[in-house]
């Protein structure tokens, strides 16, 4: 294990939750390869005793999970409408117009810059993953291929690339190198600059049970209270706070040099701290029990997929996500429980699932097999998608949701 201490300040680390062992979440199979080995690594989490920071050991770099991604964020209606709606309220609220610069880290494919450029608003992508960029690039969304660390930070500052509004979006969580990450952000922000991040909330991780959002690609999971010592410690002031229904539970915090003093403190800071003091987040002992509840969870879910199989029912899952494939490793369901899984991804149809070796098709192959159950793996999309597939309703099928605990859904 690389991770005898915690990643930002140092100190002894504890069990959080043991997940056993999984493959990397987002390393989809031919059909050539599955009679091939497949690596497993450890999954498992820690908390640091002393900033709380919840960490994944590094067992694969950054650029073997992300030089080649599976993730296209522009196949989620939820997310596009998500973004948009960000998009109008910042411009609005810090006065974003053609005279600024807009920097997103992790531009994807260019989903949400798309909505600056087409206010004319000059932007910036930085993505690693090669396939993805090009996209972005071909709908015009000028992308830097490359990881952000420090180092480009300076070279892009040299370059008088500056941002107003530097974004964040899902990627602070996938970030070994956490110190590194955060000096670049300061580095790359103007003065009067700020930084919005969003990162799924640790708080609503726990209390919601979501353990499937642990996994590799991902190597730090975040409270408000962390996250605020840990931006301190590099001059960085989080002034601000939302609290949003992404991922199962966001928080989207608003940054600004320390030196700033534009911006005041809005009141939801106090709020959210207290909320999650009230909650235990800054007491250790808070964090020893998840393991329970998440070992607790694996045997529901798992017994009630066996019986449905046991009385004949067919079942069928939507969606292949990272957390779908920690969930369905760590709980041993594979092709004896779930017959396949759909997909709207072209880029993972015909491909099969990490571990589980669940082959994935287009989501018409629903109608055409009429699968008692329905098991929704992005659970945290489920509205969108009970709506796009409610035609399963016709010939009686039913969705399962999975998390926080197993439900059905009529």
């Amino acid at each position: 294990m690389n991770l005898p201490t915690c990643r930002f300040c140092t100190a002894k680390l504890i069990s959080f939750c043991d997940l056993g062992q999984s493959p990397l979440s987002n390393s989809f199979l031919e059909e050539s390869q599955l009679q091939t080995k497949e690596t497993f690594y450890p999954l498992h989490a820690y908390v640091c005793e002393v900033c709380h920071l919840v960490q994944l050991d590094e067992f694969e770099s950054p650029k073997n999970i992300f030089t080649n991604y599976a993730y296209f964020s522009s196949y989620s209606e939820t997310w596009l409408k998500h973004c948009q709606e960000y998009t109008n309220q910042v411009i609005s609220r810090f006065k974003i117009d053609h005279n600024k610069k807009v920097i997103e880290i992790a531009s994807n494919d260019g989903y949400l810059l798309k909505y600056f450029k087409e206010k004319e608003i000059p932007v910036l992508g930085i993505e690693p993953a090669e396939n993805v960029a090009l996209v972005a690039e071909s709908s015009g969304i000028p992308t830097v291929k490359s990881f952000f660390n420090s180092e480009l930070a300076q070279i892009l500052k040299s370059e008088d690339k500056q941002a107003d509004l530097l974004i964040c979006n899902n990627v602070l969580a996938h970030v070994p190198n956490l110190n590194n990450f955060i000096a670049g952000l300061k580095i790359l922000l103007k003065p009067k600059g700020v930084i919005t991040l969003e990162f799924p909330s640790l708080t609503k991780l726990i209390e919601q049970n979501q353990f499937d959002t642990i996994y590799h690609e991902h190597f730090s999971y975040f409270s408000f209270l962390t996250a605020e010592k840990i931006f301190s410690h590099h001059g960085l002031t989080l002034f601000d706070v939302d609290e949003l229904n992404t991922h199962g539970g966001s928080l989207r915090i608003y940054v600004k040099h320390q030196e700033n003093t534009e911006n005041s403190i809005s009141e939801n800071v106090s709020r959210v701290k207290l909320m999650e003091k009230n909650g235990g987040m800054d007491k250790i002992s808070s964090y020893l029990s998840f393991t329970k509840q998440v070992e607790e969870t694996k045997r529901k879910l798992y017994s009630f997929l066996a019986e449905k199989k046991q009385t004949g029912k067919s079942i069928a899952a939507y969606g292949a996500p990272a957390k779908g494939n920690t969930l369905l490793n760590y709980c041993n369901i594979g092709i004896d429980l779930i017959d396949y899984t759909v997909d709207l991804n072209p880029e993972k149809q015909g491909r099969y699932l990490p571990g589980t070796h669940i082959p994935i098709f287009h989501p018409d192959k629903i109608k055409d097999t009429k699968p008692d159950y329905l098991l929704i793996l992005p659970w945290n999309i489920k509205n969108e998608i009970i709506e796009q597939m409610k035609h399963i309703y016709k010939w009686g099928g039913e969705f399962i949701i999975p998390i926080p605990t197993v439900m059905l859904q009529q």
